[in-house]
């Protein structure tokens, strides 16, 4: 005597729980990637009349008490020293085939001759920079 089963079982996987928690994980990712910041070190930059908008792939900052700390690819920033700058960021150069560009994020009291101090440096190792500054204050309507 064989028994049967009086319903039968669907062999079938309901996607739809999965697809949601897909959606939930893209859009947590898209909030806390919109939070991290390239610089984190607060710097303030001089304003500009135009601004640019290529990236550099490697980071230069000097703050007001003239520290240089480089980052390369978003990774935690380094302090340096001027000599050890352009082998820090030939480095990372190393790693990609084509021409690196480097931003240069300089405080608006450091003296100008820290900043053509590391753009020679860049020089010296045909790296290209980008200057970074802020936008002007929007101008205020009089009434």
């Amino acid at each position: 005597m064989a028994l049967h089963r009086r319903t039968k079982v669907t062999p079938l996987f309901n996607m739809s729980s999965m697809t949601d928690i897909i959606f939930l994980l893209l859009i947590f990712f898209m909030i806390t990637s919109t939070l991290v910041s390239p610089n984190a070190l607060k710097v303030n930059l001089p304003q500009s009349k135009k601004q640019t908008t290529m990236q550099g792939a490697a980071y230069v900052t000097i703050d007001s008490l003239e520290h240089i700390y480089a980052s390369v690819d978003g990774k935690e920033e380094v302090e340096l020293t001027l000599d050890s700058l352009g082998s820090f960021l030939s480095s990372a150069k190393e790693n990609d085939s084509i021409d690196l560009f480097v931003s240069l994020y300089a405080d608006e009291k450091v003296a100008y001759k820290h900043i053509v101090d590391v753009l020679n440096v860049a020089n010296d190792y045909k790296f290209k920079m980008v200057l970074a500054t802020r936008p002007p204050k929007e101008a205020k309507s009089e009434k």
